[in-house]
């Protein structure tokens, strides 16, 4: 597959702004519940799946999985949920799109469509980070079912909630970028 000069340019700058926001710790969002910090640092995967589709979604997941080892030693439970994270954004995010389309084709009120269709790409690429990771670690016993409740209840509402108002407005402001593909 050959890729276009743009994946590459928006692979690396997504690819350098998860390393950034996880080597900083700026990807750590103080939130009032139990765990008391969500993470950010699946939202560049986000708006990789988003802005260039499911490949480049799935190799800037590909570095926030490597980049989790240090937290998570197993990349059978860090690796797989990460890739997966741009393609369900992706999906998500044409699927919105596509509904628009279909019902206004003028285009009117774009920067709304293009608003919740980067909301609904958040929440589910956050859906599938939070119960992917989990169920992994579940299945490899690293935790038991009503603790990967628990997680996901206080780390995944919070994260889905920020990832869909990132995502969201990202997809508002690169509007014009987004419509050039």
């Amino acid at each position: 597959m050959k890729f276009s000069t743009r994946q590459i340019v928006v692979t690396g700058l997504l690819s350098a702004l998860t390393v950034v926001l996880g080597a900083t710790g700026m990807g750590l969002v103080p939130v009032p519940t139990p765990a008391i910090f969500a993470t950010i640092l699946h939202v560049p995967v986000i708006i990789a799946g988003m802005l260039e589709g499911p490949i480049v979604g799935a190799f800037v997941g590909l570095l926030f999985g490597l980049f989790t080892l240090t937290a998570v030693p197993d990349p059978r439970i860090v690796i797989p949920a990460r890739l997966v994270i741009g393609l369900v954004a992706w999906l998500a995010f044409r699927a919105v799109r596509m509904a628009f389309r279909a019902k206004n084709p003028n285009r009117s009120q774009l920067r709304f469509q293009l608003g919740l269709a980067g909301a609904v790409a958040g929440l589910m690429g956050t859906i599938t980070n939070t119960a992917g990771t989990l169920s992994l670690a579940v299945v490899f016993n690293y935790i038991n079912i009503p603790t990967a409740w628990g997680i996901a209840v206080a780390n995944g509402i919070p994260e889905a909630l920020i990832a869909a108002f990132l995502a969201g407005g990202l997809a508002t402001v690169l509007g014009p970028w987004i419509d050039k593909r």
